[in-house]
This record gives C-alpha cells, structure tokens and sequence, in this order.
C-alpha cells in the first residue's frame, strides 16, 4: 500500500505527468515521470490509471492492489517532487506485473537521468 503523501489525487496532476512527462512502454503498462522544474523535497507520488479495456471490476482492482503493491518499495528511488503515473492496458491472462512494473520504473529513472544530464 502507498503512503498517503505518496498517492497522486488531483486531475490536474494526472494531466501534468501524462502530458509532459517522460513516457514508457512496456507490454502491460504504459509509464509517465514528471519532474517537476522546482525544487522541493516533497516525495514523489504516485497514480494509476485502469482503465475498462482492462476488465470487469474485480479484475480492473485486482490489478490495481498488484500495481500498488510492485510500485512501494520503488517510490523512495524515484526522484524528490517527481509525480508517477501507470496505466494499465488491456491485460491476458496471468502475468508478472511485480517485474513489469519494477523494469518500467528502472527506465524511466534511467531516461530522467539522460534527460536531466543534457
């Protein structure tokens, strides 16, 4: 489970990350990080976005809880102020989401850092 300070609520957030930030594909999920150009040492938050292309209810949830639980232990490594966003796209059968999500992260910090650096 995310911490509270740690979970992206605001609609304009959501718009910020998916519209300027840094995008990432994989298989199953698509990834976007903003950094934010100010600094401040606020965490980085974290949102998601399922939606019904996924599945019913149950499966759109479920997806969500593993999401949610693949991405904790990976907040601390993202960038201070950053906002992270996941959506999730339509999903077959049983899959790895904890190594999905973790190799999705791994490159979006690594494109942030090439990014930052230029």
């Amino acid at each position: 489970m995310l911490p509270a300070d740690a979970r992206l609520t605001a609609s304009s957030d959501f718009a910020r990350a998916t519209k300027s930030g840094i995008r990432v594909t994989s298989q199953h999920f698509v990834g976007y990080l903003y950094l934010s150009p100010v600094t401040n040492e606020a965490s980085a938050k974290c949102g998601l976005i399922i939606s019904k292309s996924v599945g019913g209810s149950v499966k759109r949830h479920r997806v969500a809880r593993k999401v949610r639980h693949a991405v904790a232990p990976c907040i601390s490594q993202l960038p201070t102020g950053s906002l992270l966003v996941i959506r999730a796209l339509g999903q077959d059968g049983d899959l790895k989401i904890e190594s999905e999500i973790a190799d999705l992260i791994t490159k979006l910090i690594s494109r942030s850092e090439k990014a930052a650096a230029q």
